[in-house]
């Protein structure tokens, strides 16, 4: 599972990194405790790469009761192409889910340890993830509302010490076919949900104090 992660890089080096086709948002500011049913940051697939805000936890388009979403925050790399809240956003609409850490909590006798999890070099990353358009069926005043999904796979052996999922970071070669606008069969795309290599990861344990999704400062990600 993921259920909490971080982006705080500058939005010039999210700019670069991505390849993005015009600036970032005005106001996007760091994050460091990044909870479902909030704004994140993602790149949905299309003919242009563009930072836009979604909301976390996907809401299928058929969906009577906008409250799926808040239990579709992840979805399985092993049922996504079977899965009727997937299968179709798998096939039409993939997006990447910018971060530049993610935590995990590591259980030890009864107690909890959250820990934060990087690249070695601190660079961001992308989660695979998949998005959806979602309209009240009898509210027309209510917009559309785009959500997203993170898609999870098999820990490698670092997280796995953890726990017993972790989030599919695409590598940037990927980006590309993951983007790919339209239809991409489900050959192509399930190969790239793979563990992300442990040998480029680090993990630290780090303050109680992200428990809570209203604490959102540097102070979250600080080693104990």
């Amino acid at each position: 599972m993921c259920g909490r992660y971080t982006l705080t890089i500058d939005p010039d080096e999210l700019q670069q990194a991505f390849g993005l086709t015009e600036p970032p948002p005005a106001g996007l500011a760091p994050r460091y405790n990044i909870a479902p049913t909030q704004p994140v940051a993602v790149i949905a697939n299309g003919e242009s790469r563009r930072l836009e805000l979604f909301k976390w936890g996907l809401i299928p388009s058929w969906a009577k009761d906008p409250a799926i979403g808040n239990r579709l925050i992840n979805a399985r790399a092993e049922t996504l192409a079977e899965k009727p809240s997937f299968r179709t956003a798998l096939k039409k609409r993939r997006c990447l889910v910018l971060a530049d850490g993610f935590y995990e909590w590591k259980k030890e006798g009864r107690t909890k340890t959250p820990m934060y999890i990087q690249l070695k070099d601190g660079r961001p990353f992308a989660f695979a993830g998949l998005w959806e358009s979602w309209k009240a069926p009898d509210d027309d005043a209510q917009g559309i509302v785009r959500t997203c999904t993170i898609i999870t796979t098999t820990p490698n052996p670092l997280v796995g010490k953890i726990h017993d999922r972790m989030p599919v970071i695409l590598a940037p070669k990927d980006y590309g076919v993951w983007l790919t606008p339209g239809e991409l069969p489900a050959e192509k795309a399930l190969p790239l949900l793979k563990a992300f290599p442990a040998s480029q990861m680090k993990a630290v344990a780090v303050s109680p104090r992200v428990n809570n999704p209203a604490f959102d400062s540097r102070e979250c990600v600080l080693p104990v």
